[in-house]
């Protein structure tokens, strides 16, 4: 069975609308698109190639899909060649045409059809789609989350983790990377069971009973 991994971008406030440019997502009035250009740096461009090392799909929500279809097929380079060439599954409410090469849009039961892939691939990962996220992390549906935190704060936006949030335990795997310009990037895994509960006052008497 293979890996689905979630690769997204955030600010400290949780905010991940329209990272890339500033036509990506305007949607409520945003007015920051493009937040995440000026913190790039080589660090940032590392890590996000060596990420993509071993990916043979691609999972992307309807609104991503456009915006990729829209830039990559005219780009050049390493990532444009990547992506030009993976099959590419869409995750759609509607029957939109895919004229991306390579591109299949999902059933109307996009949970099955997910679980289908992850049998057929070894490494899927979805980029952005924060809508379609949330259905994934609804149903746990994702064995990795790479999680890149920038240092801003934009006080308004569509969050990072919003309404498919359920309590879900998840496992750090690598040390954390920061990236001269403040970014840091946190590789997690979805673990077993659900987050536990505990009373510090107690823990915080019986140590200091033993002091």
């Amino acid at each position: 069975m293979g890996l689905i991994q979630i690769d997204l971008f955030t600010t400290l406030d949780g905010v991940a609308q329209a990272p890339g440019g500033p036509d990506e997502d305007t949607d409520n009035g945003f007015a920051f698109g493009g937040w995440q250009a000026p913190l790039l740096d080589e660090v940032v461009g590392g890590q996000i190639d060596a990420g993509m090392a071993g990916m043979d799909a691609l999972l992307l929500g309807r609104r991503t899909y456009d915006i990729f279809a829209g830039y990559w097929p005219h780009a050049h380079g390493d990532i444009a060649e990547l992506f030009n060439r993976l099959p590419k599954y869409v995750a759609s409410r509607q029957t939109p045409a895919l004229e991306w090469a390579h591109s299949t849009l999902l059933g109307p039961d996009v949970v099955a059809a997910v679980r289908d892939l992850r049998d057929r691939y070894a490494d899927i990962h979805v980029i952005g789609s924060l809508n379609f996220v949330q259905t994934l992390l609804a149903e746990r549906l994702f064995d990795r989350l790479n999680l890149w935190v920038y240092p801003i704060l934009l006080g308004g936006g569509k969050k990072v983790l919003a309404g498919g949030v359920v309590p879900t335990n998840l496992r750090l795997i690598e040390p954390v990377v920061a990236s001269p310009k403040g970014a840091v990037l946190h590789r997690y895994a979805l673990a077993e069971g659900t987050p536990g509960v505990g009373d510090m006052s107690a823990d915080m008497s019986a140590g200091g009973q033993k002091g």
